[in-house]
Formats: structure tokens, C-alpha cells, sequence
């Protein structure tokens, strides 16, 4: 089984510290599905102001981290002369429930699956779990653009 940690997962992506929210990726199956982990500690960056004493992520991050877990996939099962001097850009959430807050300290596991592609337009959806809570689910839809 492909295990890719943080160190590769950034070699796949532009992201970069604090911004690069996915830790590792696992149980890939080739541009089909693959399941990430974002650890969500006390000290990441959003906890100070969101919100004081009392800390949940964003769900703006974890569609953000959804989106890294896709993009992390396919660029991994992609030929790298095709994502090489390229980005993927989120286009469109269609869908995006926040079903219980992700309190730090935890490990927040995602289950992406790519839904399907159409030249450089992909559609995916994704669930979050904590200890097999659901937390949020999300579909939605990315391209993968040249560098400028």
C-alpha cells in the first residue's frame, strides 16, 4: 500500500506551510480515491482567533483540505510531465455540510473520491471523520491550469 507523508504530498502540491493542511494520504486507488489525515492540533494556525477558548476548525479549511486531498491524488496519479508547472484550482462547492465542529486536538480523516473528469475539470466528493464521527461531506469541482 502507497503511504505518501507531508514531505511528498508537498512535491505534489504548490501548498506550503501554514497552508499545506494534509499530513498524509493513503489507501490511494489511481485517480479514484484515497483517504488523507489532517491532524488538527492546539497550535495550528487557526485556533488563536477561531475562536478564543473554545477552538473549532473553520469549515472553510476543511473544504480547503478536501481540496488538497484531491488534488494530492490526482496529481499523484497523474504522468508528471501532466501536472508538472500546473495548479489546480477550486471552481465550485456544490455541496458542503459542517455536521459537528472538529475540535484540536484530533485527527481528522478524509475520504476522497474523484467522481469524474472531463479534459482538465474535475468533480469529487469527499467525507470528514473523527474517531468514525462524520463531521462534514462536500462535492465539488476543480481544474488543473498552467503556471503563470
Amino acid at each position: 500500500m502507497t503511504i505518501l507523508n507531508k514531505k511528498q504530498i508537498s512535491e505534489l502540491l504548490p501548498h506550503r506551510e501554514p497552508m499545506l493542511l494534509i499530513d498524509e494520504l493513503y489507501d490511494i486507488k489511481k485517480l479514484f480515491s484515497a483517504t488523507a489525515i489532517v491532524n488538527v492540533k492546539k497550535d495550528s494556525f487557526f485556533v488563536q482567533g477561531h475562536f478564543p477558548n473554545q477552538p473549532v476548525m473553520p469549515g472553510v479549511l476543511i473544504v480547503e483540505s478536501f481540496g488538497q486531498a484531491a488534488a494530492a491524488l490526482t496529481a499523484h496519479g497523474l504522468d508528471k510531465s501532466t501536472y508538472e508547472n500546473k495548479l489546480v484550482f477550486l471552481m465550485g462547492v456544490e455541496k458542503a455540510r459542517f455536521r459537528n465542529p472538529v475540535i484540536p486536538d484530533c485527527k481528522l480523516i478524509l475520504k476522497i473520491e474523484a467522481l469524474r473528469s472531463h479534459g482538465r475539470v474535475w468533480k469529487y466528493k469527499g467525507e470528514a471523520f473523527v474517531d468514525n464521527k462524520k463531521m462534514a461531506d462536500a462535492i465539488w469541482s476543480a481544474t488543473i491550469v498552467d503556471k503563470k
